[in-house]
């Protein structure tokens, strides 16, 4: 029988204020590990790295895949509450595009974590798939709220532009793939705006 396997996002009780630091710690200091040493990356490492005890770490984070998880599980939420904080704080096509831009910073930072996102049970396209909703949510409340705006055409179809940020994904091992990228991002605004 397939083990059924979640990605945590966050601590389920609340934390004493040194038990979330510790968390909060732990995340950040795998997140850079995992993005330098990828796969080679121990929870040796990672104890060592934070200054925490390893009975800290597996407090949190049982297993090494709950760690990993938990990683991209974290740049996901963050990437999602920029989107929210966007549309509050800016006009939406500025809130759209400056979510497009965080999306490609996103992308390469999971492109730097992939192989240690690759060792978890399931493989990197589990973690993918597991968070594909939320990205997708907050991007179509990006693109409604410019739609709404009349800032991009009516009839803007929202899948159009994440099937072309999409097709930027399979250029990231080319030379210069994140310049073009943002260029893309300004295009696919510029074609969408009402002529």
């Amino acid at each position: 029988m397939a083990q059924k396997h979640s990605a945590p996002t966050s601590p389920k009780r609340k934390l004493r204020a040194d038990a979330q630091q510790n968390y909060c710690r732990i995340l950040e200091v795998a997140r850079l590990a995992f993005a330098q040493d990828g796969a080679a990356t121990t929870l040796d490492d990672i104890v060592r790295q934070a200054g925490v005890g390893s009975g800290t770490l597996y407090r949190h984070f049982p297993t090494r895949d709950a760690l990993i998880e938990a990683v991209y599980r974290s740049e996901v939420e963050k990437l999602v509450a920029a989107g929210q904080r966007f549309t509050t704080t800016r006009p939406p096509l500025d809130a759209l595009r400056a979510w497009m831009l965080l999306f490609i910073d996103h992308v390469a930072q999971k492109k730097l974590i992939l192989p240690a996102m690759d060792t978890v049970a399931g493989g990197s396209i589990r973690l993918i798939e597991g968070a594909r909703g939320l990205i997708h949510g907050c991007f179509l409340t990006l693109v409604q709220g410019a739609i709404d705006s009349g800032e991009l055409r009516a009839d803007t179809n929202p899948d159009d532009l994440v099937r072309t940020l999409i097709g930027v994904f399979h250029t990231t091992a080319l030379p210069g793939w994140e310049a073009s990228a943002r260029r893309i991002v300004d295009i696919l605004i510029a074609g969408s705006r009402p002529a």
